[in-house]
């Protein structure tokens, strides 16, 4: 029996929550399917979406990405530097939504300043390294999507080393030396990023392509600019930082699967202090 035929087998008819007719394969049956055919489970989701079969914990994506744009991300890769606030949050939600590889960069480690908004944070692995507890955590959300870690702060040579193969970069940073680093790997890779920042009530989301003239045109000359930015001072609010890092899963997404249009050339700002939104075009 081929692993389409398996598939089809072991499909279950199902209502959609469009109240269309679909049918799903149950996360036991890719597990066993995946241990019967001696492939990963991501593979096994791929061929279920290729049969026409949805895993049932897609069943949420399937009426905005379609079954197409499900492939898409599970076939995908991104890179993602740092695991902290932000991408806590964002490696967190990617897995929910299926991304089939993650590579995640941070050579940091939990401390007690971190449980105010750090999504993998808890007050049992303090002192614990952050990409290891967000491979393990990612593990548990969601068996399919592949991690690799890379614990340490990259370099120039490193960042263009993770960066194969990767279809999105995401600048979960913190501060702005990494960031221009980050954006001219990503330029010299032809890999599009995802930016985003915060600070107190406030932060802010781009998409900067390899054309794009990027951070210099809101953040001015790398040589001439603080290491640091006003969060500094403002600190950095748990809503904030979950809001941008569910705006910056959004951008990836949607650059991944071609829906939609991305923040490029433009800068989302949000100011929930004042409960206010603007985009600022960067042309």
């Amino acid at each position: 029996m081929t692993l389409h035929d398996h598939i089809l087998k072991y499909a279950r008819p199902c209502v959609a929550p469009n109240n269309k007719p679909c049918s799903t394969i149950s996360l036991s049956d890719r597990d066993a399917a995946a241990s019967a055919f001696g492939i990963s489970k991501r593979e096994v989701e791929i061929a279920a979406l290729e049969a026409g079969v949805t895993p049932q914990r897609y069943l949420r994506n399937i009426g905005s990405l379609e079954i197409a744009g499900q492939k898409k991300l599970l076939r995908a890769k991104v890179l993602l530097v740092g695991a902290g606030g932000l991408g806590g949050t964002i490696a967190h939600l990617l897995a929910r939504m299926g991304l089939g590889a993650l590579v995640i960069a941070d050579g940091d480690f939990f401390n007690e300043t971190n449980l105010n908004r750090q999504a993998f944070s808890s007050e049992e692995n303090i002192g614990l390294s952050k990409v290891q507890v967000a491979r393990l955590e990612i593990l548990k959300i969601n068996a399919a999507t592949e991690v690799e870690v890379f614990e340490g702060f990259v370099t120039d040579r490193e960042l263009a080393s993770l960066i194969q193969g990767c279809h999105v970069a995401i600048d979960a940073l913190d501060n702005m030396p990494s960031r221009f680093s980050l954006e001219k790997v990503c330029k010299e890779a032809r890999v599009p990023l995802v930016h985003g920042a915060v600070a107190g009530f406030s932060g802010q989301v781009t998409v900067i392509y390899p054309e794009d003239v990027g951070f210099r045109a809101f953040y001015g000359d790398a040589q001439t600019i603080p290491e640091k930015g006003i969060e500094v001072e403002l600190g950095n609010l748990a809503g904030i930082v979950s809001a941008v890092a569910s705006v910056q899963v959004q951008e990836a997404v949607k650059i991944i699967t071609g829906l939609g249009r991305p923040l490029r050339n433009r800068l989302l700002f949000l100011d929930s202090l004042s409960g206010s939104a603007e985009i600022i075009s960067l042309k």
